[in-house]
């Protein structure tokens, strides 16, 4: 990723050479400018827009949350104080992280790893951006869309795809491992060894965690449990 641009903003020397010495050793940053005025510093990063300020709270002329509300919109903040009361208030203004004096490096290192995150462009996932996919039958490529599944079986090497609205099911010379990293994960849920279901075409599911799907009926083993229950917990109004 780009270098960020950064900028020290702190009335107490010691605490700027404290923070010079971070940013020089810290890989991807790069310091503009270090300031013990306010109003100085304000000026600059409304003219250079660094990618990041380190920035006081308590100072003399602007305190560092008025500053911090006038800065550019792409400026990104982290407060460092002596003062942990602060805390609540710099979230207010959309800082990204709180550094307490005396800030020792792990908690400095933490803080810029959060601003770079900001500024990495994310993977793009094709399985979220595509809603369907081509399997091979007898030969042809077939289109499927994700959402006609209704469920997945597997048998040996051998995966069946049942449809909404296809009276045949579509077999494929393919494994589930497959499968299942084709299918969106927000989508579908691994519930066995042998099944795959469409989460929106669960009809009910009963006390002994007993999938009623279609016409098929598929018991969740002990070895899916976990994480059967853990999407139960996220998406039922009985919390």
């Amino acid at each position: 990723m780009t270098t960020l641009n950064c900028m020290i903003v702190d009335d107490e020397p010691l605490a700027v050479q404290l923070l010079e010495s971070y940013v020089k050793k810290t890989p991807g940053l790069q310091l503009a400018a270090s300031f013990t005025d306010s109003i100085s510093a304000i000026n600059a990063i409304r003219e250079q827009k660094p990618h990041l300020v380190f920035l006081d709270i308590q100072m003399p002329n602007f305190d560092g949350m008025e500053l911090a509300q006038s800065l550019p919109e792409q400026t990104r903040v982290v407060f460092t104080t002596a003062f942990k009361e602060y805390a609540f208030e710099s979230y207010q203004v959309n800082a990204v992280d709180f550094l307490l004096k005396p800030i020792r490096y792990n908690t400095f290192l933490t803080a810029v790893e959060k601003v770079k995150k900001l500024y990495t462009p994310q993977p793009v996932d094709d399985k979220q951006t595509s809603n369907s996919a081509f399997l091979r039958i007898d030969g042809d490529w077939q289109n499927i869309s994700f959402d006609s599944i209704v469920y997945v079986n597997s048998i040996r090497d051998y995966v069946t795809f049942y449809l909404e609205g296809h009276p045949q099911p579509l077999i494929t010379h393919l494994t589930m491992k497959a499968v299942e990293e084709m299918l969106p994960r927000d989508r579908f849920l691994r519930v066995h060894r042998s099944y795959i279901v469409a989460v929106d075409k669960i009809r009910k599911i009963d006390r002994n965690y007993c999938i009623y799907i279609a016409n098929e009926v598929i018991h969740v083993p002990d070895t899916y449990l976990p994480a059967f229950r853990e999407f139960l917990e996220k998406n039922s109004f009985n919390k």
